[in-house]
């Protein structure tokens, strides 16, 4: 048996960083916003937790600057990237403003943020799956939900996929196309360790044949370990996580030395990637994508938290200018015309040094050549991010 209730103006499927920051805005605008989570938070996720400087004006305007503060998150000041023969490059954290990076596990920060969309009047129902879509041969209107209490229908006039890189929303759309979708090729893993023998203030970088990898410090001294790797290589391991850590990441030497006396402290998770890049932005009329939805970005620029914000705070912009005023294609299309104004330029050049990152001898290759000039470096770290204003003062040290 399904319930009808119209009592929301936008639905969004994912409590993760873009979905609970959309929420916050819209509801901080006087939108009426349902936010449907899978898990029950506090919980566990693969991520980096490398969390940009960029971000905290984002956590400012959401309210939560002070609580994440009071998680006792890691400074992170540099980001050292590491060829397998031990070549190193640095970033400095302050090129992207503020003094530090923070380190902290996404199990704190995604309940800080929660907690923050239940006390603005969003209302959520954890520990619950959506089903399936509710749409007609036009349109998205609504979702089908289940959780412990039953199957229950929630119609909105948006719905919004939050749900990462499964994007399980938008594979459910009657007219969306799986037919080429491809087999995974990469395995992602992570993991908390005690011991790491790295430099507390510095997020690692690793490159090594078939992947990379990243150690930085998160809250109560653990180090966050989370690589990707060739899927063959992990067949190979028979798909034990220790196992293919030691046979493909500490191939790099930095690993090899940082990584040698760590012992794990939490459980491995894992997960297979199809695709890096840039999905539709909006999949169907009356349904948006943001987040890891609807583009995951490459994890080694550090950027994917800062992504997720981002777009939560763009699809609330364009919901409040438009909800009331437009159509709903009107809404969608300006969507997408600004999500690709803002996000392309970067993806573009993500897509090339991914070419790199998986190639040693060219990994090797790129960190000798930016080595050479800071200035150089600077703006190709600035590209996985932002517009570059050109003629902005150049005021990276190392």
């Amino acid at each position: 048996m399904y319930f009808a209730n119209s009592n929301f103006d936008v639905i969004i499927a994912g409590a993760g960083p873009a979905g609970a920051s959309a929420a916050i805005h819209l509801a901080n605008r006087g939108v009426r916003v349902l936010l449907v989570e899978r898990n029950i938070f506090p919980r566990a996720k693969l991520c980096g937790e490398f969390i940009s400087p960029e971000c905290l004006p984002h956590f400012e305007r959401l309210g939560v600057a002070a609580e994440l503060e009071l998680a006792d998150p890691a400074a992170i000041t540099e980001t050292v990237f590491y060829s397998s023969k031990g070549k190193r490059i640095v970033v400095p954290s302050h090129w992207f403003g503020g003094a530090a990076a923070m380190g902290l596990s996404r199990a704190k920060m995604d309940d800080k943020l929660l907690k923050q969309a239940k006390a603005v009047g969003v209302e959520v129902m954890e520990d619950s799956t959506v089903t399936d879509l509710i749409e007609d041969e036009d349109s998205v209107h609504g979702v089908q939900l289940r959780n412990r209490h039953g199957d229950r229908e929630e119609v909105a006039r948006l719905v919004i996929d939050a749900t990462g890189r499964t994007r399980a929303l938008a594979r459910k759309v009657k007219r969306s196309d799986t037919r080429h979708a491809k087999k995974s090729q990469l395995v992602a893993f992570k993991t908390h360790l005690n011991g790491a023998r790295s430099d507390r203030s510095a997020c690692e970088i690793y490159s090594y044949p078939g992947g990379y990898g990243g150690l930085s410090t998160i809250e109560d001294g653990l180090s966050n370990l989370c690589f990707i790797v060739d899927a063959a290589h992990v067949i190979q391991a028979h798909s034990d996580p220790e196992t293919v850590m030691h046979e493909n990441v500490m191939r790099n030497s930095r690993a090899a030395f940082t990584l040698a006396e760590a012992n794990v402290a939490t459980v491995w998770l894992s997960v297979s990637l199809e695709h890096f890049g840039r999905q539709r932005p909006s999949p169907a009329k009356g349904l948006l994508a943001i987040g890891d939805s609807a583009s995951f970005i490459d994890p080694f620029t550090g950027s994917g938290m800062l992504m997720a914000l981002e777009t939560g705070q763009l699809v609330s912009d364009i919901i409040v200018r438009h909800l009331n005023k437009s159509s709903i294609s009107t809404l969608c299309a300006k969507y997408e015309e600004e999500y690709r104004a803002k996000f392309d330029s970067r993806l573009r050049v993500c897509n090339v040094l991914r070419r790199v990152a998986f190639r040693p001898r060219l990994a090797q290759f790129a960190i000798t050549t930016c080595g050479v000039s800071d200035r150089f470096r600077s703006w190709l770290a600035r590209s996985t991010r932002s517009t570059i204003n050109d003629n902005a003062p150049f005021t990276g040290t190392t």
